[in-house]
């Protein structure tokens, strides 16, 4: 696909249709967690639930996110596991209090519990986001189905438990591993009953890919679009970003704090292959970097 050819799609979410390809649409992340690589505590804690995610929620749509991104379980490589009842615990009065204040948001659930799924687009969201695509909880492609919402299916590569004992993937075949992937996702999804027109991609960067086995996937994103689905990107403070910038911090990849000039680097290649949304931590930089980037591939 030549340089700039995003293709444009109505992606239909439970209640709402949101157009993709003639801008950038960013993707705010709300992490209720105490223990995320990135964020874990700050916008989580028992004692201040559901205020301080509120607080951050708020802004994060004042600063242009057109979607919220709200999960109750870390992902980080050895994270602990999570019951279904307690990530409920901890998602369930946020979604309720954003949408009180501000009922036109449009949410989405990061998770990989069917009936944490439910709870949520029962709750107002729009979009479940399960970072396993729908391997994980095997009734989670029928639930989705059911509840009628908007879905991203990730590409995964094992369990957080195991990424760091997986045996390194060959430069050459990264990309066919994950088109190879995404496809099974797409055909168990629809065969459970989901429609094409309610499905976005995300390759997954960073979910049993490890450090420079990121960068091949990045540069040939556009090669994602053969599966013609849209396609999000959440590279957002990763450890392949912060690895790349050890040489520049005596050898030392730096914390999740110092990383947002590669993030807003990561975002704009991802836009420039094709992505119609970034999923970030940062979103006044992300859509400011979106503004730059979708005036590029208009100028092509």
């Amino acid at each position: 696909m030549p340089f700039g050819a995003r293709p444009r799609f109505d992606w239909n979410l439970r209640t709402r249709t949101l157009a993709l390809g003639q801008r950038t649409l960013v993707m705010g992340i709300l992490n209720v967690t105490p223990d995320s690589f990135s964020d874990g505590g700050h916008f989580y804690s028992p004692a201040h639930a559901p205020e301080r995610a509120l607080t951050q929620a708020l802004q994060m749509l004042d600063e242009g996110a057109e979607i919220l991104d709200i999960g109750g379980e870390s992902t980080r490589p050895n994270a602990t596991p999570l019951t279904a009842d307690e990530e409920q615990s901890r998602i369930i009065p946020v979604i309720e209090s954003i949408l009180r204040l501000k009922p036109e948001a449009i949410l989405s659930i990061d998770t990989h519990h069917a009936t944490t799924a439910a709870l949520a687009i029962e709750a107002g969201a729009e979009i479940v986001n399960d970072v396993s695509g729908h391997l994980w909880d095997t009734i989670m492609s029928k639930t989705c189905a059911q509840l009628g919402c908007g879905t991203v299916l990730m590409h995964t590569r094992g369990r957080p438990q195991d990424w760091t004992a997986q045996p390194p993937i060959p430069s050459v075949e990264i990309l066919p591993l994950v088109l190879a992937g995404l496809s099974e996702r797409i055909e168990a999804a629809t065969a459970a009953g989901i429609a094409r027109n309610k499905i976005i991609l995300d390759p997954g960067f960073g979910f049993g890919k490890r450090l420079d086995e990121n960068y091949p996937l990045l540069a040939r994103l556009d090669q994602l679009h053969q599966l013609n689905l849209p396609i999000l990107v959440g590279a957002s403070r990763k450890g392949f970003l912060a690895n790349a910038l050890a040489p520049l911090y005596e050898g030392t990849p730096p914390p999740v704090e110092d990383r947002l000039s590669a993030t807003t680097a990561a975002n704009v290649a991802a836009i420039l292959g094709g992505a119609h949304i970034i999923r970030t931590h940062d979103v006044r930089p992300a859509t400011e970097a979106s503004a730059i980037a979708d005036r590029i591939l208009a100028a092509v």
